[in-house]
């Protein structure tokens, strides 16, 4: 088991996740999502979704948090983990916006987390989420 994929590894990140979303601004869904994305230098960028009432302008907290890296300074694809966190929800899935973006930014062997108030987590590689993306090719 690789050190991002440990059960202590996720775990850690799946408690930032936690906390990124109670930060959440979601007046019209009411659902308080947080993601935590671990870079290959162990550094960890959070964000949460943030709702506006014209729906499709919507920031979703797994986009925050690569966006965070990235502006961070963090290069593409080096990305080793994301956990996601969201209360209302057993397991939340990225939607397909997310699932794209994750599949440019983050390492190709990275590992998604989805967490659950009741402590369920389920695992994706990108590839399962999203075995067909558009690349530049």
């Amino acid at each position: 088991m690789s050190e991002h994929t440990s059960s202590q590894a996720i775990m850690q990140l799946a408690a930032q996740a936690r906390a990124a979303s109670q930060h959440a601004y979601s007046p019209y869904s009411g659902a308080q999502v947080g993601a935590a994305v671990t870079a290959s230098d162990g550094r960890v960028f959070t964000g949460c979704n943030v709702e506006n009432a014209s729906y499709g302008l919507t920031q979703c907290a797994e986009r925050n948090a690569l966006a965070t890296a990235i502006a961070a300074g963090i290069a593409p694809r080096s990305m080793r983990s994301l956990a996601i966190y969201a209360t209302g929800f057993s397991v939340l899935t990225p939607c397909g916006a997310c699932r794209q973006v994750m599949s440019e930014l983050l390492a190709e062997d990275a590992m998604i987390h989805s967490c659950s108030e009741e402590g369920e987590i389920r695992s994706w590689g990108i590839s399962e989420l999203f075995p067909e993306p558009f690349t530049l090719e």
